[in-house]
């Protein structure tokens, strides 16, 4: 019987660069756009073998890769060239993960269950890639409904030429999700699953209670996953929101998982894994969604996406060659990034004491552009939030502004000027509360917040830019199990 299981992509609301490093925060939320992975045994029958077969398959990329896996150390010999170290990482420490956390009588099971073999495969919704170039080869126009009328799963496209170019863009057009992480997660928290470790959420079910333990293991699988295959070890905040779904987030000690980077040399893989599940992994999650009646919408400029790592680079060596200044700047910018939260958490306080006032109040501002919005109101609760609202507003432009300035001192385009028009643009649209450009920047998608019902006049006003409104929105829920092959629906 197969398992799938899906991990959402995320948005870096606040803590761009800043996660990076402890007691920093981070407020990340979770998408509707997620990754899938589907795992079924390879074979009808049990082979008594050392070496099983796995199976990778990622019909968005036309790839299939086929491995041979020791069951005594658990190495991946492969032949193909079409390989996908998180997908490797990802087989190898969960079935080290399995040996090391399950009693004798359960790991007879489970050699069983991996002699049949592995068959694995992988699924990204069409959220985490550029369709751009298919859409105008149709002849559609840059809107949401012409994003909607591609097939679910839709074949990737490529960039074309040097992916080291000005704009540091990767092999593959992205948006920005975090498909790397989502993917990731879900093969791991697939595997787990299947192979009798954790039991899984089921999707739209509330993720806490009996399972919290099983996502914390999932956790700690997937961040050290992610980790190796990247070849460092970065924040996490992207495969803790694949994890748990959206959240304030603060980073765990890098040596856990830099431990288990140098001992992997040496030590047998089961060893280094059961050292990782005992750790004390000292990450901070703290609950976070958008207030109500605020909806999540992302905007696709068309540059063909950025490559992270090489801007976190950029900022690091700028860190270190002007240490004051840069420490300037992080503070002004931690201060507006704990301003929005402030914010953002007085207005679920305002909605939660009083509904109607503050229904009515978003309502209204959704019509208008926000220098209308506090010359439109009187009475006293509903002054509170329109303050609260404008105060929001005022944090985001400071957090823009920190972050121009420390692209500049870094020389890299953390807010270059073509994203810089187009947030002006839509923060002055018609119920728009806030833009920016989320995570480390650069030419991802862009995302802003909008009021109520007002969604669509940035739809349009993005369409008149050349730029294409995804159709993404927050979705709070993290890793869940899935009831079927999502190409089944």
């Amino acid at each position: 019987m197969a398992v799938v299981a899906s991990a959402p992509g995320k948005v870096l609301m606040t803590g761009g660069y800043l996660v990076l490093e402890k007691p920093n925060a981070g407020i990340v939320l979770s998408t509707n756009a997620r990754f899938y992975a589907v795992l079924k045994p390879l074979y009808d029958e049990v082979v008594d073998v050392e070496c099983i077969d796995v199976k990778v398959n990622s019909p968005q990329m036309s790839r299939e890769t086929a491995y041979k896996m020791s069951l005594k150390d658990f190495t991946l010999n492969c032949s193909s060239e079409s390989r996908n170290p998180f997908v490797e990482y990802a087989v190898q420490y969960s079935v080290a993960a399995a040996y090391t956390t399950l009693d004798n009588n359960k790991r007879n099971k489970l050699h069983k269950l991996l002699s049949q073999g592995t068959d694995i495969t992988i699924l990204g919704c069409n959220d985490f890639y550029s369709y751009r170039n298919q859409i105008e080869a149709r002849g559609l126009p840059l809107v949401p409904e012409s994003l909607a009328a591609l097939p679910p799963f839709t074949s990737i496209t490529f960039n074309a030429g040097d992916s080291n170019g000005e704009n540091c863009r990767p092999e593959v057009a992205k948006t920005g999700l975090g498909s790397s992480a989502a993917m990731t997660t879900a093969v791991v928290a697939a595997l787990l699953n299947y192979l009798g470790v954790v039991d899984l959420p089921c999707s739209g079910k509330d993720q806490k209670g009996e399972n919290s333990s099983d996502l914390d293991l999932v956790h700690m699988i997937a961040q050290t996953t992610h980790c190796i295959a990247q070849g460092k070890v970065g924040s996490g905040f992207d495969v803790s929101s694949a994890v748990y779904g959206s959240h304030r987030y603060v980073r765990f000690s890098p040596k856990i998982i830099s431990a288990a980077q140098e001992a992997v040399c040496t030590t047998p893989l089961d060893e280094v894994i059961g050292e990782v599940l005992k750790a004390k992994w000292d990450h901070e999650r703290t609950k976070f969604s958008l207030p109500p009646l605020m909806n999540l919408i992302l905007g696709e400029p068309g540059s063909g996406g950025t490559s992270t790592p090489s801007m976190v680079g950029a900022v690091k060596k700028w860190q270190k060659s002007d240490p004051e200044k840069s420490k300037e700047t992080w503070d002004r910018l931690s201060e507006a990034n704990s301003a929005l939260e402030a914010h953002f958490n007085l207005l679920r306080k305002l909605a939660a004491e009083n509904w109607d006032s503050y229904k009515s109040v978003i309502d209204s501002c959704s019509m208008h552009k926000s220098e209308k919005w506090k010359g439109k109101f009187s009475e006293a609760s509903h002054v509170e939030i329109v303050k609260a609202l404008l105060g929001a507003r005022e944090a985001m432009l400071k957090i823009r502004c920190h972050m121009r300035q420390m692209g500049e001192a870094a020389g890299i385009p953390i807010e270059p000027e073509s994203q810089t028009r187009l947030l002006d643009v839509t923060m002055d649209t018609e119920g728009v509360l806030l833009a920016g450009v989320p995570g480390a920047g650069g030419f991802d998608a862009v995302f802003a917040i909008t009021l109520s019902d007002s969604t669509a006049n940035l739809t349009k006003i993005w369409s008149s830019h050349n730029v294409l409104a995804l159709l993404v929105r927050e979705d709070p829920c993290g890793v869940s199990l899935e009831s079927g092959d999502p190409r089944a629906k």
